[in-house]
């Protein structure tokens, strides 16, 4: 069992992904660092607040001894809008790298056409026919 673990783990395509994945995690980071520190201020300059603490009250809450509102029932949309920037900005730099990586492939030559003329068959029953003779 193990040995069939370790062929299945080393295979080409699998450590591909794994080394995908971990890349895109990464890049994930950094394109919400982008809209959280660049993008967010920039569009919340047009609501005059910061664009992730958005949000609809439904219903307001009861403020505590502490003065925080509890109970309060809100729609955040402005993360949600955040979160939907971030899935555009990463599908849009994946689609262009994965488009860019399939133009660096060689495009795959057609395989060759098979010579005219006659069949393999049709020579060895030649072959025959002459053999008897």
């Amino acid at each position: 069992m193990l040995k069939e673990f370790k062929e299945f783990a080393m295979k080409g395509n699998l450590v591909d992904i794994a080394v995908g994945f971990v890349m895109g995690a990464a890049f994930k980071e950094v394109v919400t660092s982008f809209t959280g520190g660049i993008v967010s201020p920039l569009i919340g300059l047009i609501f005059k607040s910061d664009f992730k603490d958005l949000k609809w009250v439904i219903s307001e809450g009861v403020a505590n001894a502490d003065g925080v509102l509890e109970g309060e029932v809100s729609v955040l949309w402005g993360a949600f809008m955040t979160n939907v920037i971030d899935f555009v900005i990463v599908a849009f730099v994946m689609f262009m790298l994965v488009k860019g990586v399939n133009k660096m492939k060689k495009k795959e030559e057609p395989a060759p056409e098979a010579p005219k003329g006659p069949s393999q068959e049709d020579l060895l029953a030649e072959i025959r026919d002459l053999l008897k003779k």
